[in-house]
């Protein structure tokens, strides 16, 4: 390819992003510019996970967070996760394992090369949150052995219920006093201020608004934002490193404002092609998308006036739009609440309740379950999920399988056939309605 070409190239890639899609992936990009430097400037490093994530706590101890999960959907998206899996796979980890973890360990082994192509730093600390899936803790007992560094665990209560009741949040505010914080302050060589902690829970409460009105826009017809694949770009910053900084609230207000502007003029999302210009069908989604192929699986949808109005993935960094607020006022008990409430620590039946929620208030036309080959946490139960909604709404379900970074999984053919016949059987359901 030529010069002149890839420059072309390059701008039509650009014309096709909306600006909170650039300034996310700037912002990201600038962070791990960050990593890069931390030795040499004497800052700590923690590694963590999405799900339950400390992160106020972490930048109010001026430390800086590494999220293995984030680095592995990178891998897959630049097409470097299939060789890093396969380099674990040579090292005996199962076909069965999480592609996650193999993608993280193939990129360890290969030294440590991040998503953005510089080198991230070795922890100082491992930060297990504890919510909902086994797999995190098998993954820091692997790193542990790697890094030879210390690891501390805040185990979060299971909500089977549905319910956080005052023992589990004194469960998890007891172990953030007693353990979790002076483990982190040793590592940090200073004490916590709470001061900062609650400075930076009330930045979390300003971008949290904003991400919810920014949900909540899909209300509308068009929907303004496609919640699902254009919803990963949305939570790129307040899931990863962002939360609880002025640069969050900046973009989050940035991200309002141009949805608004969208409602406004009566235009749908933008899609991997350009601005959608038809909405021929209203989905909600259950299941992480697959990153290896994210824009050929984006446009299947995109490419039949399908548009996402909700999913749950996006939801796994913290479940805002059900009113959980980081709360200044009591630091130790919101950070307790957001671990427990998190979409990983909730029973199937809460779950589902949560779907059925997003079917009915967003209006869909049909719900599809994309279930991930090595994600346990999000595939278990998800067919008696299916019928249970398609039960209680009278909304269609379908249902497609993929994984998360391991190529050898994502069956183009397959699920595009699936897909339109979904559809298709959406369309002939719509015509009987009318006749």
């Amino acid at each position: 390819m030529t010069t002149v070409t890839q420059s072309a190239a390059t701008a039509h890639e650009a014309a096709e992003k909306d600006t909170s899609q650039v300034e996310q992936k700037r912002m990201i990009a600038d962070h791990f510019e960050k990593l890069t430097r931390a030795k040499a400037e004497g800052k700590k490093v923690v590694y963590t996970f999405v799900p339950g994530n400390l992160t106020e706590l972490i930048g109010a101890l001026d430390m800086l967070p590494v999220l293995p999960e984030i680095n592995a959907l990178q891998s897959g998206m630049r097409k470097k996760s299939g060789a890093y899996i396969a380099e674990a796979e040579k090292s005996g980890h199962s076909e069965d394992v999480c592609t996650y973890v193999k993608c993280d360990l193939g990129m360890l082994k290969n030294g440590n090369i991040g998503p953005t192509g510089t080198k991230i730093p070795s922890p100082d600390l491992l930060l297990l949150s504890y919510t909902g899936c086994f797999t995190f803790m098998k993954w820091f007992e692997i790193l542990k052995e790697e890094y030879k560094c210390p690891v501390v665990m805040l185990h979060v209560p299971y909500q089977s219920d549905g319910e956080i009741t005052p023992e589990m949040r004194q469960y998890v505010v007891d172990q953030l006093r007693d353990v979790v914080i002076p483990a982190m302050e040793e590592v940090a060589g200073k004490k916590l201020d709470m001061k900062e902690l609650a400075r930076r829970l009330a930045l979390s409460k300003q971008a949290e608004d904003d991400l919810v009105a920014v949900w909540e826009s899909a209300q509308n017809r068009p929907s303004p934002i496609d919640g699902y694949f254009g919803g990963v770009y949305y939570i790129g910053p307040i899931f990863s490193a962002f939360r609880g900084t002025e640069d969050a609230v900046t973009y989050y207000r940035m991200l309002r404002g141009e949805v608004e502007a969208r409602v406004k003029a009566g235009e749908g999302p933008m899609t991997p092609d350009g601005p959608a210009h038809e909405e021929r069908y209203r989905l909600v989604v259950e299941g992480p998308p697959n990153w290896t192929h994210f824009n050929d699986f984006w446009r299947m949808f995109s490419r039949e006036g399908a548009t996402i109005v909700a999913s749950t993935y996006t939801r796994v960094g913290g479940l805002y739009d059900t009113g959980f607020r980081h709360n200044p006022e009591s630091p130790l008990e919101s950070l307790a609440d957001y671990c427990l409430g998190c979409y990983t620590n909730l029973g199937l039946p809460t779950r589902t309740d949560l779907l059925e929620s997003y079917i009915k208030r967003y209006k869909a036309d049909g719900f599809l379950i994309n279930s991930v080959k090595s994600c346990n946490s999000f595939s278990a139960g998800q067919l008696v999920m299916l019928r249970e909604l398609e039960k209680r709404t009278g909304v269609p379900g379908g249902f497609i399988e993929s994984d998360l970074v391991d190529p050898r999984y994502f069956g183009k053919a397959n699920i595009e056939n699936r897909l339109q016949s979904y559809l298709q059987m959406l369309e002939a359901r719509r015509g009987r309605a009318s006749a």
